[in-house]
């Protein structure tokens, strides 16, 4: 070998050397919400790293109030901060339609984006593109004490009344030893209390708005709703409940401490993990109550990768996106949880899948309740917008904050539900009219 010669190999050897430790310098930050299943993924990672070397992983993990804070400031101002957001089916519209985001059409072709279930697909398209992958989707439902239930008495409809879950819950609860018939979410937020009140009221025919943005809080419906509401947690609920979402109920429901709970599908997995769960073989499912007027009271969501425009690094964060999305993805977490703990919701072939059938129990019920939320007729009546638990317009995450702080304050005792609902038309009013609606 000449000189020259191994000048140019030491040369192409040193250029590849540098190349491998660019690529190794790519580091990916990732905001999420501190879900089980997010958790979850995050235990999983090294199966990535180690067929992704030259990308590694930052987490930032938050409670979701939080993190809706943080990723919303962070996009709107460019900031940069994340490479890889957690986000739902409010969001992914809005932000996407604003070029906001990165659109997720080159995926590779065994990611088979034509696979996603149609309900949670449509929600996080615009106009024809998917501008977020979705890690898990969700409806609402009845978790209930199969135990609790029979010694009161009762059998639970697969589509029970507004009404016999009040009948439910006062059977059930037995304060003195701390059981309590019904969890419901009571903690402030559009995405906390607002999104099972918002779900709720569409099934007492109340809604938002009017066809002409006129908030509409100052109805019957909506006060049947509060009050039936108020009336359920105050009576039957666990002290404290105003300050209770979603992880906090589900570790009371886990606890067995709940006869009922009504919240995302997605918790199914863990009421029935007994690795988890002290109840785990006592859960059955039912469809979110109605009043016979037509709309359940079961909202529709996905919990999302997307990924931001302001990232320096879009195509290492779309490898990400598509492995924690992926069939693989899924067939991973069967390995090593079990199908029923794999992510739901968001896939055909899942819903496809014998083994996950038969793993399951609350499989059909999901499907079924996903499939039934209408995001373009959420209402009774008509109105102005679309979004079952939530409206889809941009000043919905700071309106449904506010008029959630009131309902919560309600519960808590600080305020009757006339005071709530009296404060929340006029602030939503007021809001509505400084952004141009009316």
């Amino acid at each position: 070998m000449t000189k020259t010669m191994r000048a140019l190999l030491g040369a192409t050897a040193l250029c590849a050397t540098a190349h491998v430790a660019a690529a190794q310098d790519t580091t990916l930050t990732i905001a999420t919400v501190n879900n089980g299943d997010m958790i979850r993924m995050q235990g999983l990672t090294e199966d990535f790293t180690a067929k992704h070397p030259d990308i590694a992983l930052e987490w930032v993990t938050l409670e979701e109030n939080v993190l809706r804070q943080r990723v919303t400031t962070d996009i709107a101002t460019n900031g940069g901060q994340f490479d890889v957001m957690t986000i739902g089916t409010y969001e992914v519209p809005i932000w996407g339609a604003q070029d906001w985001l990165v659109p997720l059409d080159d995926m590779p072709a065994d990611w088979d984006a034509d696979d996603i279930l149609p309900a949670i697909a449509g929600g996080l398209t615009v106009e024809g593109k998917l501008y977020a992958a979705p890690f898990y989707g969700e409806s609402s439902m009845v978790m209930y004490r199969t135990d609790l239930m029979e010694e009161a008495g009762l059998d639970m409809p697969d589509a029970p009344t507004w009404d016999f879950i009040k009948e439910a819950a006062a059977a059930m609860t037995d304060k003195e030893n701390e059981i309590y018939g019904i969890c419901l979410r009571g903690k402030a937020g559009w995405g906390e209390n607002m999104a099972f009140l918002s779900a709720m009221s569409n099934s007492f025919g109340a809604r938002w708005f009017d066809e002409d943005w006129t908030p509409q809080f100052d109805t019957e419906e909506w006060k049947t709703t509060l009050n039936f509401y108020l009336d359920l947690l105050n009576n039957y609920g666990p002290p404290g409940a105003a300050n209770n979402g979603f992880n906090e109920n589900l570790a009371l429901f886990q606890q067995g401490k709940c006869g009922m709970w009504i919240d995302a599908t997605v918790a199914a997995s863990f009421v029935t993990n007994p690795n988890d769960s002290e109840v785990a073989d006592r859960v059955g499912f039912a469809l979110a109550p109605d009043n016979g007027l037509g709309k359940r009271g079961n909202w529709l969501w996905a919990w999302s990768l997307a990924i931001p425009a302001g990232t320096d690094a879009p195509e290492a964060a779309k490898t990400f996106v598509a492995w924690a999305t992926s069939k693989a993805y899924t067939e991973l977490v069967a390995s090593k949880e079990g199908w029923a703990n794999v992510p739901p919701g968001t896939r055909k072939s899942l819903y496809d899948n014998q083994e996950y059938l038969d793993a399951a129990p609350f499989a059909k019920m999901t499907l079924e309740s996903i499939n039934a939320a209408d995001p373009t007729s959420p209402t009774v009546d008509p109105v102005p917008y679309t979004g079952v638990q939530f409206v889809a317009i941009p000043e919905f995450s700071g309106i449904g904050t506010l008029v959630g702080q009131e309902f919560s304050a309600a519960l808590a005792g600080q305020q009757s539900a006339e005071e709530a609902l009296e404060k929340a038309q006029d602030l939503t009013m007021e809001e509505m009219e400084a952004a141009g609606y009316r």
